[in-house]
């Protein structure tokens, strides 16, 4: 039995794996583990298990209706950055369910994946959440990616390599598919959910520092949180594979990756000029493009390539505000130590 699971474990792979030579072999059991960091994963997910109406919006509304708490341009930053997250977040689903989870053909990925998609349908919720409470123009928010220019060229990015992953015919049978594959896990794991977020993750978490919308900065903090999760899982995901097929690791593959982080950082840029022109206290869309470029070093370091921008961090009090040590449990009026297996948010934030 001991040969048996030794034989499954070497003819495992992330992508293009198979198992005892079964040409039929579809990736569902879970009879030993090849990838542990996906196993942590998942069960840091399970731990860290929340949802959005047990938290109080009460503040929240007050502050939005009062007339006096936020300035025109803040309630701008909170409304572009559902608008762009209402969208990018399905997106990201979209991928996960009918692109990536097709082509893995390891089952403790898989069972991450699963994790990771539910997570997001939390998100989804969460920004509805959000919207209806405050009572914002929901057809406003729900279609500004066709209204908003830098939302749509983000998300035109993000999807730029799906055409041919969801494709119903499709199939991870050769090195070149398995580079377009991997060209997809890179656009979603590293510039989407990696870069992509952060201006507004960034915004967001200034209005905690003068006390208000609690309820929605909460529920921010614990998406960030979810994020940087599954940032750091699509690092692991992209590394194994590039272990297994070192064909795939060439100096075009490097090139064309460090070029779209690059870009993504440009349209981050513009995204927070869109969403903060005039800025607003404790953040700036200048501040923001600093730290999109600190943002940038940091996700190709995570790629095992050189800083380009060599920026300091002009946001430090990110990696404060995101310490996830310690979080309110919904479900009590306590305070409960959150586990944190995985995550270091000096690789994600500092």
């Amino acid at each position: 039995m001991e040969n048996r699971f030794h034989q499954r474990l070497s003819n495992r792979k992330m992508i293009m794996g198979k198992e005892d030579g079964d040409l039929d072999f579809s990736p569902f059991i879970l009879s030993c583990i090849k990838y542990p960091f996906c196993v942590e994963a998942y069960n840091q997910g399970n731990s860290n298990h929340w949802l959005p109406q047990p938290i109080g919006m009460a503040r929240d509304i007050a502050q939005w209706n009062d007339g006096v708490s936020l300035t025109p341009d803040e309630k701008r930053v909170v409304e572009i950055s559902l608008g762009y997250f209402t969208t990018a977040d399905s997106i990201v689903a979209n991928n996960l369910v009918l692109a990536i989870y097709r082509h893995i053909t390891a089952p403790e990925a898989r069972m991450f994946l699963l994790r990771q998609a539910f997570e997001e349908t939390i998100h989804t919720q969460s920004y509805q959440y959000i919207v209806q409470s405050l009572g914002m123009d929901e057809e406003k928010i729900f279609m500004m990616y066709k209204n908003c220019k830098p939302i749509w060229n983000k998300d035109k990015l993000s999807i730029s390599n799906m055409d041919n992953i969801f494709d119903p015919h499709f199939k991870l049978d050769s090195l070149d598919k398995a580079k377009m594959f991997l060209d997809n896990l890179v656009d979603f794991y590293v510039i989407t959910e990696g870069i992509f977020f952060y201006a507004s993750f960034a915004a967001i978490m200034s209005f905690q520092r003068r006390n208000l919308l609690p309820g929605t900065v909460e529920q921010f903090q614990y998406i960030t949180r979810d994020e940087s999760s599954h940032f750091q899982f699509g690092i692991g995901l992209i590394r194994t594979i590039l272990g297994e097929y070192p064909e795939l690791d060439t100096p075009e593959f490097r090139k064309s990756v460090k070029e779209r982080i690059l870009y993504a950082a440009e349209l981050e840029e513009l995204y927070a000029h869109e969403m903060a022109p005039r800025g607003i206290l404790s953040f700036s869309a200048s501040s923001y493009g600093t730290y999109m470029r600190h943002i940038a070093d940091l996700r190709l370091r995570a790629l095992g390539m050189d800083p380009v921008f060599n920026v300091s961090n002009p946001f430090p009090w990110m990696a404060e505000i995101l310490d996830m040590s310690r979080q309110k449990n919904f479900f009590e009026t306590r305070v409960t130590d959150y586990q944190l297996n995985g995550i270091n948010p000096d690789e994600i934030f500092a």
